[in-house]
């Protein structure tokens, strides 16, 4: 019984018009449905809400809720703001260039593309302040591989020193 996908994941937005017309017109996604509560199914407290869902072409879903009544939303100030993203695939670098040129025409600011060894990335903002990844895979079978075997290793080495071997071997022999 194993996990098939990820369904959606869920975030807070400002509002669930603009979010709709942000994700639709700049990352293609589909605006799929929105539902609209006064109270909440799990919980039963009455919270005035609207949940969008903006779909993927593996039927995946990047969903919002927009709460009214509620207090604006904080960023953690213990997380730096880099941690905590969104990151999307795209189907080639050449498709990273076309996304960022048309959110650098849209106003937006972006950074990268940058290049992690095994995918190559763009981050921007959406209109809620979300810091968002568009990434192409750029790996080799044979760098995925070597991923894949040196993943238990490392995380051994992580869990008792807490820091990056000083030579990670895998990213320093696939860096040009």
């Amino acid at each position: 019984m194993p996990i098939e996908r990820l369904h959606h994941v869920a975030y807070r937005c400002l509002d669930a018009k603009k979010t709709v017309e942000f994700y639709e017109g700049y990352l293609d996604l589909q605006f799929d449905s929105a539902i609209a509560e006064n109270i909440v199914p799990s919980t039963g407290e009455r919270y005035p809400h609207i949940h969008i869902f903006m779909r993927m072409p593996d039927g995946s879903s990047v969903a919002f809720f927009e709460l009214p009544e509620s207090p604006a939303a904080i960023v953690d100030p213990n997380t730096p703001f880099w941690v905590q993203h969104l990151a999307l695939k795209v189907d080639s670098p050449s498709s990273l260039i076309s996304y960022k040129t048309r959110l650098e025409e849209g106003g937006i600011e972006v950074l990268g593309p940058i290049n992690h060894t095994f995918c190559e990335s763009l981050y921007f903002k959406d209109p809620n302040g979300h810091r968002l990844e568009l990434t192409s895979d750029i790996a080799s079978e044979e760098l995925l591989q070597k991923m894949e075997t040196e993943a238990r290793p490392l995380l051994e080495i992580w869990d008792i020193t807490r820091e990056a071997p000083e030579v990670n071997a895998l990213h320093a022999s696939a860096r040009p």
